[in-house]
């Protein structure tokens, strides 16, 4: 019997892309699900899994992956036959270790940065440069379309297109028809579908018990 795969999820945050995630995946897998807005997910015993008290966080038997992109890495990997990940010696497999790499490294850190003001002092000493050189990185990439990969979806599209969706929502990103038509795209998959759709039951459950 394969070990039990256990997401760690608080309704509508980050770990709903990995929710997503597993649903294209059509991997089995339990929810343990908190309340972040009572804090739950500060309580000793997520702590004890996750000591940064962040959401997502999955167990798969004796393992436990914290941190989005090693989770996606992970999952993606688990279940090959999904053909969400490109194996080692595709072509492909750099390029998407590359923008797995690229969201967590400079792309998030830069849109933080930028939302919170916080200027680098020296672009040379910045771990993503400056900003608008990540940035129209990124979009020179997305332009190739469809999907980061070019024609082949992946694991990189639920990461990228889920961040973007809550960024967009939050004015976090510019308004560029490249970014829209691709989160568009990427969204449309049942997969979303079925994952906001659970959200949306447990949300309404957590809102139900206050």
């Amino acid at each position: 019997m394969a070990p039990l795969l256990t997401l760690y999820h608080c309704p509508y945050s980050r770990s709903t892309g990995v929710m997503t995630l597993l649903e294209e995946l059509h991997a089995p897998y339990d929810l343990h699900v908190m309340n972040m807005k009572k804090g739950e997910n500060r309580e000793a015993a997520y702590l004890a899994v996750n000591p940064m008290g962040k959401v997502p966080a999955i167990r798969h038997g004796d393992a436990v992956i914290t941190e989005q992109v090693a989770i996606y890495l992970y999952l993606a990997d688990l279940f090959p036959d999904a053909k969400l990940a490109p194996p080692l010696g595709d072509p492909l497999r750099g390029p998407y270790l590359r923008w797995m790499a690229f969201y967590g490294s400079c792309f998030e850190p830069a849109i933080v940065d930028k939302w919170m003001k916080n200027t680098p002092a020296d672009k040379t000493s910045c771990h993503y440069g400056d900003f608008d050189t990540m940035f129209n990185t990124l979009i020179e990439q997305l332009s190739k379309g469809p999907y980061l990969l070019g024609e082949q979806f992946s694991a990189l599209d639920v990461l990228w297109a889920s961040s973007m969706g809550w960024m967009g929502a939050y004015e976090l990103l510019p308004k560029l028809p490249v970014i829209e038509q691709y989160v568009a795209r990427v969204m449309s998959r049942p997969a979303f579908a079925a994952a906001n759709a659970k959200d949306g039951e447990l949300a309404a459950s957590q809102a139900a018990a206050a």
